[in-house]
């Protein structure tokens, strides 16, 4: 690899402005690519095989507009007044015109409109429970008003039966004087008959007219008495028209009862099935009534009337939506004339909208780097070029990482961690293959001879120092975690591009450098042979002498050990107390447009408001629209009962249509990171509730739950990682050092980084210790991939500095140095560059501590306190402490295992002591070419 690099470093020196356009297409190319293919980025993170994501999935194929994005627009006085009715048909109208502005927008839940919706719902429960209650009383009068008709009916039929009993009276009456007319009337005809006999008799006599007379007599008679039979006729005749007259009205009464019969049947009936039904009907409004009491914790506008929330529904998840979209919605609403109220959007809105942010943290660390630079080379040019390389590097590194985005879900993260790692690593992987260079340079070399030398040399350490970072970042994909496998390959293409950089743009670019890579005086100082031996000579005095630092740690070694363990195990002690998370709009700056939404819709609403949780249940099949409404509030009445004083209402929010899933909306009573909510999800997912028979369990699910899952399966995926990254430095170390002990410290001189670095971060960011001057206003959990993260990267660092400082004692030992004499010697040869290379670490890393994003802040600090205790306490302390207390002991390696451990050679040693040896054998045959020009002259 030594031999190859070296090659390589030649002829980028030979050929600098090929191997500088190769670079310019590369950075042309990827700057196309991310033009053309780049997509959005995510702040959301998402974790394959938990609950809340399954559930994800299904809720967007049964139940889509659940699984949508959404956000907060928040309407306020600002003074505590109640908004005017002009100021709620402002914001009401601005809001209805966004489904038609703004293609992603899908609807608008206007806060008005809904309360008023709330309070007819009300209006009309109260008058249905009215009507419940006065529903007996009202039974009652029926039953009374339909006994009084009956008897009424009664009445009337039996004044009907006594009337048909006098007709039928009547009747007989009528019938019998028939009878004795017709008697009467045969008595009458047959006296006719006798006198017309008579007549005939007295005309056969002659009609004597005392005869006549007589017959005469009789015949007045029988006249007299035919009238009166008559008369009695007529009279019989008239009553029996009465009698018929009466029986026809008695019909008609008959009927009119009949009809007053049935229709009194029939409101009877109509009572009775009233009165059997009131009991399902008032079942009924208790389950509607219980349905409407679950949203009195449910508020969209405050009581005082001041402040209102509207919620924007988007036709895909938030992070999906164009950012320009989103500022339009923004835009939109602020523009609106809304007569002096205002408004402010929830984190979902105004951090999904904001573009990069400022950069004003990172440009200070580089500034602090230049400075660092500076003072260690003593040139612009020089002080400048691991910059360059760097931002080269970045822009590659970066670039190349967002095309990908189109076609990768990915974080705003990912990249960030990409710039953070590629500016640090470009620099310091450029500043050892520099500092090699002008060893060389001072050592006498020739330009291109000493440039390929120190690719051959401090490259292949650069490449081996690569490899680990690399190695560690690519291994964040065995935790089976989508989002960290992702931002662990865009960190580690990131450290591939900076890696490569340094190996091929570095030496162009020192080509082309000059002599200004190095000051006057340097160059003074090797101007002639005899100060350029002179000076090796004094080098070498000096590497073999402790000063400073390294004399205090060589004096008192194991008190050196002790107190800087003792430290590190204290600021290591809050590590105890970590707990992980995502941050939430509580956690923001109190200046930013998140938390001023959050703190309001808190004082407002509560702050559960801001942290609403999905709750799922699965419900058996067939069940009747009652029985689903009653699994509704048998499902709801369970959440309350469980969580207690953590949930601030539980809003049923619909069902499919086979009423097979069931959705609701639970509203913590706190933030979504604080603890309570955290316990209150784990608390309903244990929720069980009998419906028809079959055990129903609750699944919790939305962005609250989301981060919740995926801070538990890092905590749990935390200890695996860090055993597999302790195993493997342990192997790498031992190719590397050819020992047992060296890697062993090594590792454990790890392990106390970390963790000392997990303390420092759970003391500032979550316990809130000196809180302030980080700009941390709120402190909260833990970023809960942070710990991974800083185990990987922690450890390619770490390696880096482990190798750089104690390669150089193990050479030293192996060419016959004492142990004590090969630690000096070591660190003396690689202590300033390693000084410098960690500051420029810190610095870069500390200038994120104070990025916009609240992810970035602690991920910044972190690296840049691990950096500062693996390589000042860790590396340059304790580790020459205990390889003083060690001595041979340190490099002892069993015979058989030393036998299988290939030559791993980082540092180029035999590369560096072939070339030595050319150039001293080209030396001296100059010399003895000059000698024997002397002589013959």
């Amino acid at each position: 690899m030594a031999t190859w690099l070296y090659r390589i470093g030649e002829a980028a020196a030979r050929r600098a402005w090929a191997v500088i356009l190769i670079w310019a297409l590369i950075i042309a190319g990827v700057a196309g690519a991310y033009t053309a293919f780049h997509g959005k980025l995510s702040n959301t993170f998402t974790m394959p095989g938990t609950q809340t994501q399954q559930l994800s999935d299904e809720l967007a194929q049964r139940f889509p507009s659940a699984n949508r994005g959404s956000g907060q627009i928040i309407l306020t006085t600002g003074d505590g007044t109640a908004l005017t009715e002009e100021q709620k048909q402002a914001f009401s109208a601005a809001l209805s015109a966004l489904p038609s502005e703004v293609p992603s927008v899908d609807a608008v839940t206007d806060p008005f409109t809904t309360t008023s919706k709330l309070a007819e719902a009300k209006t009309q429960l109260d008058e249905a429970h009215a009507k419940i209650d006065a529903a007996p009383s009202q039974i009652e009068d029926g039953k009374k008003q339909l006994n009084a008709a009956t008897s009424q009916l009664e009445d009337g039929m039996k004044q009907i039966a006594e009337n048909e009993k006098k007709l039928d009276d009547s009747q007989e009456q009528i019938s019998a004087g028939r009878k004795q007319l017709a008697s009467a009337q045969k008595q009458l005809d047959d006296a006719q008959a006798q006198l017309k006999d008579g007549y005939a008799q007295a005309e056969t006599a002659g009609s004597p007219a005392a005869m006549i007379e007589q017959l005469n007599t009789q015949q007045a008679q029988l006249t007299e008495q035919q009238n009166a039979l008559n008369q009695q006729r007529d009279t019989l005749t008239e009553s029996q028209k009465q009698v018929d007259a009466g029986r026809a009205e008695i019909a008609s009464k008959n009927e009119e009862l009949a009809e007053g019969k049935k229709k009194l049947d029939e409101q009877r009936n109509q009572l009775q099935k009233t009165e059997s039904e009131l009991p399902a009907q008032r079942e009924q409004l208790e389950r509607q009534q219980k349905l409407y009491d679950f949203t009195s914790g449910y508020r969209m506008v405050s009581e005082d009337q001041s402040t209102a929330i509207a919620t924007v529904s988007f036709k895909k998840k938030i992070y999906e939506v164009p950012s320009a979209e989103l500022q339009k919605v923004m835009s939109d609403i602020e523009s609106a004339n809304l007569h002096g109220a205002t408004v402010q959007f929830d984190a979902n809105l105004s951090e999904s909208a904001l573009g990069g942010g400022s950069h004003t943290g990172e440009v200070a660390g580089m500034a602090i780097a230049f400075i660092v630079l500076m003072v260690m080379l003593g040139t612009l040019v020089a002080a400048g070029l691991p910059i360059l390389m760097s931002l080269v590097g970045v822009v590659v590194g970066v670039l190349g990482t967002l095309s990908l985005s189109s076609v990768v879900e990915m974080s705003s993260t990912a990249y960030t961690l990409g710039l953070m790692l590629g500016l640090a690593v470009g620099i310091d992987y450029s500043l050892f293959i520099l500092n090699r260079y002008r060893t060389n340079l001072l050592d006498g070399m020739p330009k291109v001879q000493a440039i390929a030398l120190a690719n051959g040399t401090s490259g292949n350490a650069v490449i081996f120092a690569a490899s680990t970072v690399i190695i560690a970042l690519v291994a964040l994909n065995v935790t089976g975690i989508p989002f960290l496998g992702v931002m662990g390959n865009a960190a580690a293409f990131c450290v591939v591009v900076a890696a490569l950089i340094a190996v091929t743009l570095t030496p162009a670019v020192l080509s082309l450098a000059g002599t200004k890579i190095m000051s006057k005086k340097l160059w003074a100082s090797i101007d002639t042979p005899q100060k350029i031996a002179e000076r090796r000579v004094q080098d070498a005095e000096r590497t073999e002498k402790p000063n400073g630092w390294l004399r205090l740690v060589l004096a008192r070694p194991l008190l050196t050990l002790v107190v800087g363990t003792l430290a590190l195990l204290a600021v290591a002690a809050p590590m105890s107390q970590m707990r992980l998370g995502l941050p939430d709009a509580s956690n923001y700056p109190s200046d930013s447009a998140a938390y001023k939404s959050y703190a309001l819709v808190k004082d407002k609403f509560g702050e559960g408001m801001s942290a609403p949780l999905v709750a799922v249940a699965h419900t058996p099949a067939n069940m009747s629209e009652e029985q689903a409404q009653q699994a509704q509030i048998d499902i709801a009445s369970a959440v309350k009962e469980r969580g207690g004083a953590n949930v601030q209402a539980v809003v049923p929010g619909g069902m499919t249509d086979d009423r097979t899933l069931m959705i609701f909306q639970v509203i913590p009573a706190h933030s979504a990171s604080s603890v309570e909510t955290e316990e209150l999800v784990h608390e309903l997912r244990a929720v069980t509730v009998p419906v028809q028979g079959s055990e129903v369990s609750l699944g919790i699910a939305g962005q609250t739950s989301g981060n919740i899952d995926v801070s538990e399966v890092l905590a749990q995926k935390l200890p695996l990682y860090l055993g597999v990254v302790m195993g493997l430095s342990f192997l790498v170390l031992i190719l590397v050092f050819r020992s047992i002990m060296v890697p062993l410290v090594a590792s454990v001189g790890f392990l106390f980084s970390v963790l000392a670095s997990f303390g420092a971060v759970v003391s500032i960011y979550q316990l809130g210790f000196m809180s302030s001057l980080f700009g941390v206003d709120h402190p909260g959990p833990v970023l809960s991939f942070l710990p991974t993260l800083l185990i990987g990267i922690l450890f390619g660092l770490a390696m880096d500095y482990q190798m750089f400082l104690v390669t150089g004692m193990r050479e030293a030992y192996v060419h016959g140095k004492d142990a004590a004499t090969a630690i000096v010697s070591g660190y003396n040869h690689a202590v300033r560059v390693v000084v410098a290379a960690a500051i420029i670490m810190i610095s870069v890393f500390g200038g994120f501590i104070f990025a916009d994003s609240t992810m970035i802040r602690p991920m910044g600090f972190g690296l840049a306190f691990g950096v500062l205790v693996d390589a000042f306490i860790v590396r340059m302390t304790l580790t020459p402490a205990i390889m003083a207390l060690l001595g041979d002991r340190a490099w002892w390696m069993p015979k058989w295992l030393d036998r299988l451990t290939p030559n791993m050679d980082v540092e180029g040693a035999a590369l560096s002591e072939k070339m030595s040896e050319k150039i001293q054998h080209e030396r001296e045959s100059a010399a003895t070419d000059s000698g024997n020009k002397l002589g013959e002259g």
